[in-house]
């Protein structure tokens, strides 16, 4: 299933784990197969580069149109990267970071506790580390359940109390206009790297950075928070004529940002995962590599093990205890300190999963159980004991499993404050603006937010949101759908064109797994039901019994389906390709999507 990664990496992290109480909830799936390339455009660049016409297919998709565009996609380099000081205000924030280090001023780096946030600090601390003496720097991650999101007054009177005259403040403070006002009253300046959506008024700081400002013609727009703090020591290395080795060795940690916070895998942010890959199996941070010998991977990394697999640890400790603890780990220098903190998250990560199943198990059972959540186009749930650091993670199961715009939220400090998840196509951060007259705060984008309102707005909201998306959604958001790259057939599946595929790699947000649909496929010898209790669904399949071109693939949670397969009716697959390894065999399997029976067809 293509999910709409989109919305947050957590709706698809772990989803295996609540196959079974969802299965339930979940609708029939609309394929929708591209169409916008026009076939005689296929034609024409497949005679250009001499490649297959899917593979044409699949780059027309991403524009890419001409040998020059395909060579540089097929062959990304980091000379390809935008000059930093494209960014408004850099030339201000490295000025005055030149000016903080000349002087012996103390810096403190402060980030949000989530993946994006604390691998922002760990990359800005490590770099400045070489530059600064250690005892001016340091680092500042709030409690998600003392402090909450955005930039705190506590860490502000932290800075004063300290002797800190500098704060870098990474992945949040485009919104802080007050606080930023706050610190500037005790004398302490403020540069921001921000990459989320700015208010209608830009915070008084030294600079801000942001490429989603309205007045930044920087060229790529999508860069995570890490990204944008990468973009200031990449312009300070450049005025420094410093060696931009040291800065590449920082890349591991910008991939993880890149693919934990689900920003588009494209132009720039491509060419910055693609090195950072590297970097994470070639030559990890010490951090880095504790957590993925924590997390059982003896093989390379792709994005989809970050999402999976590392993002999720990082994220536990912020979600259970604190995020400092991350940043701690990502930038440890002792291995012993490294296990010793990794087993810490190791831990907390247990403690999220158990908090996780727990709380999305009794939101399913409300959800089932009442009448009046059946009619609604909206799905917003209360309680005052669900715990504040997974209520993110359970916003994202509900969209999925219910397909229609969550809010879920919970009591923090006397106020009711929760994390809200979209569906593909709907602006969710525009129906929540709308009822801004009831919220005390908000922020996010269009696919994912967090909001905080008083207990006895509660029940206004929830009318108020349920009535503007009402208002404002297509009703066929509301039904999940699975995009289809293209339409093949069996015998176009062969190692040259997998080998072809893999080149489009690292894949993600806007630059997915591609996606394939045949149609009229039949049952053949060797389909069976696999896994400890017969879930799963092996396939053997073909599109002509005559041909023996037989196409073998694996239906995770489809073992139901067996029955049905194996009757002489025809069907329709949707899948992506793996290569599979068995036996010391390789070979090309289908990873099976969806399937729909062609009914009232026979053999």
């Amino acid at each position: 299933m293509k999910i709409i990664i989109s919305l947050c990496f957590e709706i698809t992290r772990n989803f295996c784990y609540f196959a079974l109480e969802l299965e339930k909830c979940i609708m029939k799936k609309r394929w929708v197969v591209n169409t916008s390339v026009e076939e005689a455009k296929i034609q024409e660049l497949t005679k250009k580069i001499k490649c297959h016409p899917v593979i044409a297919n699949l780059l027309l998709q991403r524009e890419i149109d001409s040998i020059e565009q395909a060579n540089v996609f097929f062959t990304p380099s980091l000379n390809m990267l935008h000059d930093p000081f494209l960014m408004k205000d850099m030339d201000k924030a490295v000025d005055r970071l030149d000016r903080a280090i000349a002087s012996d001023e103390k810096i403190l780096i402060y980030g949000d506790y989530d993946v994006d946030g604390t691998t922002a600090v760990s990359l800005l601390y490590k770099y400045l580390s070489i530059h600064c003496e250690k005892k001016n720097l340091d680092y500042y991650i709030p409690d998600r359940y003392k402090e909450g999101y955005g930039v705190s007054i506590k860490a502000i009177d932290y800075a004063e109390e300290n002797g800190f005259s500098l704060m870098l403040i990474t992945d949040c403070g485009i919104k802080a206009v007050e606080k930023i006002k706050y610190a500037n009253s005790k004398k302490i300046n403020v540069i921001i790297c921000d990459h989320h959506t700015p208010g209608d008024q830009l915070p008084n700081a030294i600079a801000v950075l942001d490429p989603q400002r309205k007045d930044c013609t920087y060229p790529y727009k999508w860069l995570s928070g890490c990204g944008v703090s990468f973009k200031l020591v990449q312009a300070h290395c450049l005025k420094n004529n410093r060696s931009m080795s040291e800065l590449y060795k920082l890349l591991d940690l910008l991939c993880v940002s890149i693919a934990s916070d689900i920003v588009p895998i494209t132009g720039e942010n491509r060419i910055l995962a693609y090195y950072g890959l590297k970097q994470l199996n070639e030559n990890p941070s010490l951090g880095l590599k504790t957590i993925m010998k924590f997390s059982g991977i003896d093989k390379d990394l792709s994005i989809n093990d970050i999402v999976f697999r590392i993002g999720p640890k990082i994220n536990a400790a912020g979600r259970v205890e604190s995020g400092k603890k991350s940043v701690e780990l990502l930038t440890a220098e002792e291995e012993s300190l490294a296990n010793k903190i990794a087993l810490d998250i190791n831990n907390f990560n247990n403690q999220r999963k158990k908090l996780d199943h727990n709380i999305t198990e009794e939101a399913i059972k409300y959800i089932n159980d009442s009448k009046t959540e059946a009619s609604k186009k909206t799905t917003v749930l209360f309680d005052a004991n669900w715990h504040k650091g997974v209520i993110g993670i359970v916003a994202s199961r509900l969209t999925e499993s219910f397909y229609r715009p969550t809010i879920i939220l919970t009591e923090s400090n006397g106020l009711a404050t929760g994390s809200a998840r979209s569906v593909n196509g709907f602006d969710l951060y525009y129906a929540i603006s709308q009822c801004s007259e009831l919220l005390e705060s908000y922020g996010g984008h269009k696919y994912a937010a967090g909001l905080t309102l008083k207990m006895e707005n509660l029940e206004a909201f929830k009318q108020k949101f349920e009535t503007i998306v009402c208002e404002t959604i297509d009703n066929e958001m509301l039904t999940p759908h699975i995009d289809i790259d293209a339409q093949i057939k069996l015998t176009d599946i062969t190692p040259e064109l997998y080998n072809m595929l893999q080149k489009f790699a690292p894949f993600g947000p806007n630059n997915t797994i591609p996606v394939f649909m045949t149609e009229q496929l039949i049952n053949f010898i060797g389909s069976k039901k696999v896994g400890r209790n017969n879930e799963h669904l092996k396939l053997v399949v073909v599109d002509d019994p005559r041909a023996c071109n037989d196409r073998s693939g694996i239906g995770f949670g489809m073992g139901d389906l067996y029955e049905k397969i194996k009757t002489d009716c025809s069907f329709d697959l949707c899948y992506s390709l793996q290569e599979n390894e068995f036996m010391g065999k390789n070979d090309i399997q289908m990873i099976v999507k969806d399937i729909h029976f062609t009914e009232g067809k026979e053999v």
